[in-house]
C-alpha cells in the first residue's frame, strides 16, 4: 500500500499540531533533540461503551514513517513564518536540521485486527526526542480513526451474527480520507465488501452495488426499470422495492425473477431501504417463499446499526444482508476513539532509562510509566486476561498477580505456566528500518475474526458487556504508585 504516493506525492511531515514543531525546536535549543525518549500510543476507554476495541491503521502508520521527510515546500513554509515580534519562528539552523532529518526510530505496535483493551500500549516509539515528538499528531490521526471504524464495524456484524453486512458509507464520510480509511477499516472489521470503488482498487475490497431510486424513477413503471435492470446484469439482480409501495415492489421483483428463470439465471433477491424493516422484510419473506423463490435475499439498509441490527433480530425479521452505511463511517454515536500519545521513559546520559510520569486528580489520566509490553494468556484457545509488564523484568511463571491500572482494588491472579501467551507488540521499525511485512488485508480481516473468536461471548455484548481483565504487572504497579507518591511530594514542597 502506497496511500502517501498515490494520494499526496509528497511528504507529510506538516500533518502535525503547531506546538509539535515548537516543541521539537527547544528540544533543538535545549540540546535535547537527539536524547532517547520512549512514548506510548494508547486509549482509556472502550468506544460505544463496549467490552472491546479494534486496532487498525497499521499500514497507514507504516507508509507515512516510511515516506518522513521535510520536503523543500515544507522548508521554506517553515523558514518564512513568523513570531509575534516579527522575526523568524525558527532559527535557519534548525530548518537546516529538518532537511537533514531522516526517521530512525523503533517503533513496535499491535497488529490491525488484533483486540485492544484501555491503557495497554497499542504503538510504542522509542528513538531521538524531536522525532518522537513529531510522530505524535500524525501517529494518532492514523490509528485513532480507522481502530474506531474497524470496532464498530465488529460490533455491527456482531449483531448481525454471521450474515453479510456491505458497507456503503462514501456518500457521508468525512471527505476522501474519511471515505477510504473507512471502507478499509470496516472490511478489517468484518464487513463483506464496499460501495467504494477507490477502496477497492487501492486496498483489494470485494466491492458490491445495485442501483439507486433513480433508476427505478427514470422509467415509466418499475416493472419496466426491473426487466430493464436484469436485461443488464441478468446474473447479479437485487431489486430495491420500496421507491413506490414495497409490496407491490416485491410482486414486480418476482415477475422479473420468473422472467429470468425461464432464461436460466435466478433473481439473487431485493433490498428494502424504507418503513418498518421488521414487518415488510417478513411480509416479504413470504411473497418471495410463496412464488418459489426461497433462496431469494432480502437486503435492509436505512441508517443501520448494531443497535437497530439487534433489535431487528429480536423482533425476527427476515433478513439475510445488511447494508450499513452513515451509521458506521461517521462512527455516528462516537465520532473520536481520544487515543493519547505519553512520553513514558528518558535515557539519561549515563545510559540509564529514568522512567516518567503523569499525574493527574483524575486517576484514568496517570500514565503508566517505564519501557513495557503487553502479554495475552490463553487457555484452551480462549483469553483469559491481559499483562502490561516492564520488559526487563522477569515474571514468576508461577504465579503473579494483575492489577487494574484505574481501580487497585481489581486484582487477578494468573499463573502463566499454565497459559500459552502472546506478546502483542510485535517490531515494526528498528533504526528507522521496515522489519515487519504487512499481511494482505484480507488476512488481518481473518486475524481480528479469529482475535474475536478468542473471547467469551460476554466481552462482546452489544449492551453492557462483561469486563475482561487487563492489568499491570504487580512490580509495574508497585514502580507507577512509588512515582505518583514522590511526584505528589514534590508537588506538596516535601521533597
Amino acid at each position: 500500500m502506497k496511500i502517501t504516493k498515490d494520494l499526496y506525492h509528497g511528504s507529510l511531515a506538516l500533518l502535525t499540531d503547531f506546538y509539535q514543531l515548537t516543541m521539537a525546536y527547544a528540544y533543538w535549543k535545549s540540546d535535547k533533540g537527539e536524547q532517547e525518549a520512549v512514548f506510548n500510543l494508547f486509549f482509556r476507554k472502550h468506544p460505544f461503551q463496549g467490552g472491546f476495541t479494534l486496532a487498525a491503521g497499521l499500514d497507514y502508520v507504516i507508509d507515512y514513517c516510511r515516506n518522513f521527510r521535510f520536503g523543500k515546500e515544507d522548508l521554506e513554509y517553515l523558514s518564512k513564518m513568523k513570531a509575534p515580534d516579527g522575526s523568524p519562528q525558527f532559527e535557519k539552523g534548525f530548518i537546516d536540521y529538518l532537511s537533514k532529518l531522516k526517521f530512525t526510530c523503533d517503533i513496535d505496535a499491535v497488529e490491525e485486527g488484533t483486540v485492544v483493551f484501555p491503557n495497554a500500549p497499542m504503538i510504542r516509539v522509542r528513538g531521538p526526542l524531536i522525532q518522537c515528538q513529531l510522530l505524535e499528531t500524525p501517529l494518532l490521526n492514523l490509528f485513532n480513526f480507522q481502530t474506531l471504524i474497524a470496532t464498530k464495524a465488529a460490533r455491527i456484524n456482531l449483531a448481525a451474527k454471521g450474515e453479510p453486512v456491505l458497507e456503503f458509507g462514501l456518500r457521508r464520510a468525512q471527505g476522501i480520507d474519511g471515505a477510504l480509511a473507512a471502507s478499509r477499516a470496516a472490511y478489517i472489521g468484518g464487513c463483506t465488501s464496499t460501495s467504494n470503488v477507490m477502496a477497492g482498487k487501492l486496498f483489494g475490497i470485494p466491492v458490491s452495488g445495485t442501483h439507486a431510486h433513480s433508476w427505478i424513477m427514470s422509467f415509466e413503471s418499475e416493472l419496466e426499470a426491473f426487466e430493464a435492470y436484469a436485461d443488464a446484469f441478468p446474473d447479479q439482480c437485487v431489486f430495491l422495492v420500496d421507491t413506490y409501495d414495497t409490496i407491490n415492489g416485491v410482486k414486480n421483483a418476482i415477475k422479473v425473477g420468473e422472467i429470468l428463470r425461464s432464461k436460466g439465471k435466478e433473481m439473487i433477491g431485493i433490498r428494502i431501504d424504507s418503513g418498518d424493516l421488521a414487518y415488510y422484510s417478513n411480509k416479504a419473506r413470504e411473497m418471495l417463499d410463496e412464488a418459489g423463490f426461497p433462496e431469494a435475499k432480502i437486503v435492509a439498509s436505512n441508517d443501520l446499526d448494531e443497535n437497530i441490527i439487534h433489535s431487528l433480530k429480536g423482533q425476527e425479521a427476515s433478513v439475510n444482508v445488511w447494508g450499513v452505511g452513515t451509521k458506521l463511517v461517521t462512527a455516528y454515536d462516537q465520532p473520536a476513539l481520544g487515543a493519547v500519545y505519553k512520553l513514558s521513559a528518558v535515557k539519561e546520559e549515563s545510559g540509564e532509562w529514568v522512567p516518567k510520569i503523569k499525574i493527574s486528580q483524575q486517576s484514568l489520566k496517570i500514565n503508566i510509566p517505564g519501557i513495557h509490553n503487553v502479554k495475552r494468556y490463553y487457555s484452551n484457545g480462549k483469553a483469559v486476561a491481559d499483562m502490561i509488564y516492564l520488559e526487563d523484568q522477569e515474571i514468576n511463571p508461577r504465579g503473579t498477580v494483575i492489577i487494574d491500572p484505574t481501580d487497585a482494588t481489581r486484582r487477578k491472579r494468573i499463573m502463566p505456566a499454565f497459559y500459552k501467551e502472546e506478546e502483542l507488540l510485535k517490531p515494526i521499525f528498528k533504526n528507522g528500518k521496515l522489519v515487519y511485512k504487512s499481511p494482505k488485508i484480507k488476512d488481518i480481516r481473518e486475524r481480528a475474526q479469529n482475535q474475536l473468536a478468542s473471547f467469551d461471548k460476554t466481552h462482546k455484548r452489544i449492551v453492557n458487556p462483561h469486563l475482561y481483565p487487563v492489568g499491570l504487572e504487580e512490580n509495574l504497579h508497585h514502580m507507577r504508585m512509588n512515582l505518583v507518591l514522590k511526584a505528589k511530594q514534590m508537588e506538596n514542597g516535601e521533597a
